[in-house]
């Protein structure tokens, strides 16, 4: 058995049967997929709630290269890098637009599966292309952005390919004609002037750090829910309600809601089930004070959906990966219709 308590940011203890790193793509042919297992990079994003009864297989590969075209850079990067460490090498290469994703914590190759977002701007607007292991072939495919099917942190290897294909490279278009996205909160402050990228950047740094705990000081796995997304007739119920309540246009016919001001109006900031608590500066992480248990992080976890349902009526799922004994599990608490 190996332990895994360190290899996930939230940092429950747990174990698993087997570990493997993958340092070449080619080693995942000699890989038993007919077995449980468990794609990981960074596990910032993944928490184990069980010891796992199958393999861990964490993805370690390295490697980037941008090629310039007419009118953009084409970046290819291997899926164990750091994504962080990619924006900040990027924006010292004088190439922008990832800025507004800065310090998101993770790896590459796990940025396409949530299409990771922040600040108005989305990971799938920039995919060309992710490359990966396609566990029945035992070859490498490579998908356009189409077929990634991006969503709402959410695509196709949450889907159609999950536990069939093992991201092991993602292909990014940088345009040269850059433009900074300020249309979201805190950022609208730079309108007023014409900010750099590295300025963008440094803002958003500067606002993820004051809201995020450091997980290195504190375990936690960032924002633990997603932002639910509603119909215009439920905005139009809620405002009635709640005035001041935030919404984000999403299409014609839905409209985001925050999660963390749902939580933040409940009281719950500081709310603790044994040692897991709800962080005290941004209602929608969750940390582990030192000795939390899996038991304690699922009851919290139906605690704050059943609440915000009964207050609000909206459905909150949580956006965090929790690995049960065999395989991926989701939490929904009972709503008591």
């Amino acid at each position: 058995m190996h332990a895994l308590q360190s290899l996930h940011t939230f940092a429950l203890p747990s174990q698993c049967h087997q570990l493997v790193t993958i340092s070449a793509w080619q080693q995942l042919q000699d890989i038993d997929f007919s077995k449980p297992f468990c794609l990981l990079g960074e596990g910032s994003n993944t928490v184990f709630v069980d010891d796992f009864a199958g393999t861990v297989i964490r993805i370690a590969l390295q490697g980037i290269s941008i090629e310039e075209r007419d009118s953009d850079w084409l970046v290819e990067v291997a899926a164990g890098e750091n994504w962080h460490a990619l924006v900040v090498h990027l924006l010292d290469q004088n190439i922008a637009g990832l800025e507004n994703l800065a310090l998101i914590p993770g790896t590459v190759g796990a940025a396409p599966v949530q299409n990771i977002g922040a600040y108005g701007v989305e990971l799938a607007q920039f995919v060309e292309y992710v490359e990966g292991f396609d566990i029945e072939t035992k070859q490498c495919v490579r998908l356009d952005n189409g077929q990634c099917e991006f969503g709402y942190r959410d695509s196709v290897f949450k889907h159609a390919r999950k536990g069939r294909f093992v991201i092991t490279q993602v292909g990014l278009s940088l345009t040269k004609q850059w433009q900074p996205q300020l249309s979201y909160g805190p950022l609208q402050v730079l309108r007023d002037g014409q900010p750099t990228a590295q300025q963008v950047c440094e803002t958003v740094i500067n606002i993820r750090q004051s809201k995020l705990p450091d997980p290195q000081i504190l375990a936690n796995a960032g924002s633990f829910f997603k932002n639910p997304i509603v119909s215009n007739e439920v905005v139009t119920k809620l405002k009635q309600r709640f005035a001041t309540m935030p919404v984000y246009y999403v299409d014609p016919q839905q409209q985001k809601l925050a999660a963390g001001w749902l939580i933040e109006q409940l009281g719950l900031k500081g709310h603790q089930i044994g040692d897991i608590a709800v962080y005290q500066q941004q209602a929608l992480v969750l940390v582990n004070q030192g000795n939390g248990s899996a038991a304690d992080l699922i009851a919290m976890i139906e605690y704050i959906q059943r609440h915000v349902w009964h207050q609000f009526q909206v459905r909150l799922e949580h956006e965090v990966r929790l690995i049960g004994q065999y395989d991926e599990i989701h939490i929904q608490g009972v709503m008591n219709e």
